[in-house]
């Protein structure tokens, strides 16, 4: 036989149920909570006053990018110079780039913001242009190596080429903005 419960004893029942679910919630929710922080001031941790010194050069790595401040400027890369591929190659400084228009080609989006976030504070202005008119779209400028340009194409072969005043950086479109940066720190001069 089963016991005859009253509506009282049920709804005492029922609410002491609902605060046990309840308190386990908040308990639930509030060690998330502190997990959660102590997860992110760690991960924040590691990522914060990470430094390596190259060539007397201070590299500061913040979140994914690494800062290096030379010159009065604050040069923005990808990689450090310990994590590029090495090009052996011969380019004009940085100096030629100062105050003058600069041109640009790229076929890797990643690669041509870090020519923007760079040479642009250096720079009179960097503009989109074209080497062949037959290549030309997008009703860019047709530029020649008389101007400051830079042509970033995918490539099987990984080499920095410098004609006059072209710069052509080539590689794997993987390994594009690795090369890229280092053209950056050699006419930086910190290669």
């Amino acid at each position: 036989m089963r016991k005859i419960i009253s509506k009282e004893e049920i709804a005492k029942k029922r609410e002491r149920n609902q605060l046990i679910i309840g308190g386990i919630l908040i308990f639930v929710m509030l060690f998330s909570t502190f997990g959660y922080s102590f997860y992110r001031e760690n991960n924040n941790e590691s990522n914060i006053n990470k430094k390596i010194n190259y060539k007397g050069f201070e590299f500061v790595k913040q979140g994914d990018y690494w800062y290096l401040n030379n010159n009065n400027f604050e040069f923005v890369f990808k990689y450090n110079p310990k994590e590029v591929l090495k090009v052996y190659v011969t380019l004009n400084s940085i100096s030629n780039y100062y105050g003058q228009p600069l041109y640009i080609f790229s076929e890797n989006k990643e690669a041509e913001i870090e020519i923007y976030n760079n040479l642009g504070q250096v720079s009179l202005r960097i503009q989109p242009a074209c080497l062949d008119e037959s290549e030309c779209e997008g009703g860019w400028p047709v530029k020649t190596c008389k101007d400051n340009f830079i042509i970033i194409r995918n490539s099987n072969y990984t080499n920095i080429i410098q004609e006059d005043n072209c710069v052509f950086i080539n590689g794997p479109e993987e390994n594009l903005t690795q090369i890229t940066d280092e053209f950056l720190f050699k006419i930086i001069g910190v290669e």
